[in-house]
């Protein structure tokens, strides 16, 4: 029995230290979270059939950990020289063997299905309403606007001093690209001197950024907000550096920054701001 006092109050206080740091960390948007566990939270369909994936993968990796336990706590223990001082001489069991290769398939057939409609999702995306070209360099990404006169914005990490509150440290950039909710924004990915990869976790895409190679990804995200990423091949010393950052906005709002953005840049970012401020107001006022 355990006693009660200051060992066991301070094993309980540290518990609940443990589980408060851990709340704000099992999910995060849009960004990671201090301690985080598990995946960012999804805010494309994509990334919700990939949510239901992992899950479902989980169930069955458990099950299947907790037979293989059982196995071996039963064979530690009917089996053990002090019960069975004359091990057995079988060699063969026709049953056994035929179960323990036709069970593997198909638990293999069952996770086959899920993940090819995962597969082809990814890989078949529906008519475009907008889209981007990136490009990696070391240690940048262009963000290009075919549609829109080939507008450029070029993403460059803010240092600490230049971050405003709430940016994320070495993930805010100077230069956020913009797109509406709710709209499909295929994503063409390449680079211009070495192996980068595209990838934004609140998507659930990543691409890799090839030179001479186009690749192609998509998302449609449903929710407002600025969703960030970085570089995810080391792509030599400045790796770090390389931060992806997308806001999501209202269509109107999209319209306006396009705009202004291809004339100027800073009264394209005060049109995020106004937009931001609108949006922090009209939540306040609820």
């Amino acid at each position: 029995m355990l006693r009660t006092g200051r060992p066991t109050t301070l094993l309980a206080a540290a518990l609940a230290a443990t589980v408060a740091a851990a709340a704000p960390a099992i999910a995060g948007e849009g960004q990671p979270s201090p301690w985080q566990i598990g995946f960012q939270d999804a805010v494309t369909p994509i990334f919700h059939q990939a949510h239901s994936f992992h899950s479902f993968l989980l169930i069955i990796i458990t099950a299947i950990v907790l037979f293989v336990l059982a196995l071996l706590v039963i064979c530690v223990v009917r089996f053990r020289e002090e019960k069975n001082p004359v091990p057995s001489k079988t060699t063969h069991h026709t049953l056994l063997e035929v179960a323990w290769t036709v069970i593997p398939v198909l638990i293999l057939v069952v996770i086959a299905i899920p993940s090819f409609r995962l597969l082809y999702a990814q890989y078949t995306p529906p008519k475009a309403d907008l889209t981007l070209k990136v490009v990696g360099r070391q240690w940048n990404w262009d963000v290009v606007y075919p549609d829109a006169g080939e507008l450029t914005l070029t993403q460059i990490m803010l240092a600490p001093e230049e971050l405003q509150p709430g940016q994320p440290y070495r993930l805010a950039v100077d230069n956020t690209a913009v797109v509406p909710v709710n709209k499909v924004v295929r994503v063409q990915v390449t680079a211009e001197d070495v192996i980068h990869s595209f990838a934004v976790p609140s998507f659930g895409i990543k691409a890799d950024a090839v030179p001479g190679r186009l690749n192609e990804t998509w998302f449609k995200a449903e929710k407002e907000g600025v969703y960030y990423g970085q570089c995810s091949e080391l792509c030599g010393l400045q790796h770090a550096g390389m931060p992806i950052a997308i806001q999501v906005v209202s269509e109107d709002t999209y319209n306006k920054w396009l705009d202004a953005a291809k004339t100027d840049t800073e009264a394209a970012k005060k049109v995020l701001q106004q937009a931001s401020a609108g949006s922090l107001t009209s939540v306040a006022s609820r």
